[in-house]
């Protein structure tokens, strides 16, 4: 059975940084895609990037962030940079067994496998 832990998150101020990580126990990583969502308590969880068949960000990450993925240790790692206090969420990594495309990254029902989630709060 596929999972995934999330670690990285943390309490920053503005305009600081973070490496957020993802590591996949069992399961085959390179045949998955892996995505990062957010969520805000009392909102939907959106699209923040994936690394599918090549990296995809969202809008408001666009610019300010890297994901990458290091195939040997089963992990993808989410860059962010000139954080606010809107990027206060919980981040959740997620998995989709094979390559997500440019229809479908942003889907969260692509996705099959979840985290639990790791929270980045951003100080004023």
């Amino acid at each position: 059975q596929v999972q995934l832990v999330e670690s990285g998150g943390g309490l920053v101020q503005i305009g600081d940084s973070l490496r957020l990580s993802c590591e996949m126990s069992e399961g085959t990583f390179v045949q998955y895609s892996i995505g990062w969502f957010r969520q805000v308590p009392g909102k939907e969880r959106e699209f923040v990037a994936a690394a599918g068949r090549k990296q995809y960000y969202s809008d408001f990450m666009k610019g300010r962030s890297t994901i990458s993925r290091d195939n040997f240790a089963k992990t993808v790692y989410l860059q962010m940079n000139s954080l606010t206090p809107e990027d206060t969420a919980v981040y959740y990594c997620a998995a989709h067994v094979g390559p997500l495309g440019g229809t479908s990254y942003d889907i969260e029902d692509e996705y099959s496998y979840w985290g639990q989630g790791t929270q980045v709060t951003v100080s004023s």
